[in-house]
């Protein structure tokens, strides 16, 4: 079975909308994992507007499950890994004001950088993961830093599938493939949701994890707000 793991990005985000701790993202992650979820996957960037720093450090004594660090391998993000020392590190090429992840890395422009990078996590114990688009020359060339794992990033493939072009995800396929052969370990994140993944997961062989934040949240709204709005109408009788 591919390892679902969810990104609580977006519940920080709610959290440092209003101030205090509501919603408390340490009890929402220890929700998540009851429900069944098998890893947590947070993305602290330098301006912390969602996740902060302190965040990663609180999360890393309450994790039972596989914890995933994401983010620019900048200083202080290497600093905060280093001193974490969560399950996997998944390194992410985003600038410092990027909304969201919105490309893969060049890995052969920068494999010296990557893997003088990925030598350091890896040597404390660190799983060391590259996000990287659905590229054959980019997952060879991540195969040459020494990454255990790549992330394939899939915007792409989702973007296609909703326009019902299926063919988007051949790509994937052979990427995956690729991966494999190379002994690179599979992961995939970014706008895979409730309607796509089935495709992806079935179309991608050797798929161990996915990371999926935003529409999971979403559709976690969408799908509860009847209990809750009925829970209310019922105090309100």
């Amino acid at each position: 079975m591919t390892k679902l793991s969810v990104n609580v990005n977006k519940i920080a985000t709610l959290r440092n909308s209003r101030g205090g701790n509501a919603p408390d993202l340490l009890k929402v992650v220890k929700d998540i994992e009851d429900f069944g979820a098998q890893g947590i996957t947070i993305h602290p960037r330098p301006d912390e507007r969602h996740i902060k720093y302190q965040d990663a450090r609180d999360l890393k004594k309450l994790v039972r499950t596989e914890f995933n660090i994401e983010g620019n391998p900048i200083k202080s993000f290497i600093d905060l890994v280093l001193e974490v020392k969560p399950t996997q590190v998944t390194l992410v090429p985003d600038a410092l004001d990027a909304i969201t992840s919105n490309a893969g890395w060049d890995t052969v422009k920068h494999r010296d950088f990557l893997k003088e990078v990925i030598t350091t996590f890896r040597s404390n114990g660190i799983r060391t993961s590259i996000f990287v688009d659905a590229n054959i020359e980019m997952v060879e060339g991540a195969a040459l830093t020494g990454t255990d794992r790549i992330e394939l990033y899939t915007e792409s493939y989702a973007h296609e599938y909703s326009k019902g072009n299926k063919e988007g995800v051949i790509a994937y396929t052979e990427a995956a493939i690729i991966a494999h052969k190379l002994g690179l370990g599979l992961n995939a994140g970014h706008d895979l949701n409730l309607d796509n993944i089935t495709y992806f997961k079935e179309n991608t062989p050797h798929l161990l994890e996915v990371s999926i934040g935003h529409a999971l949240i979403c559709e976690s709204l969408y799908l509860g707000l009847d209990n809750v709005i009925n829970m209310y109408l019922n105090k309100l009788k």
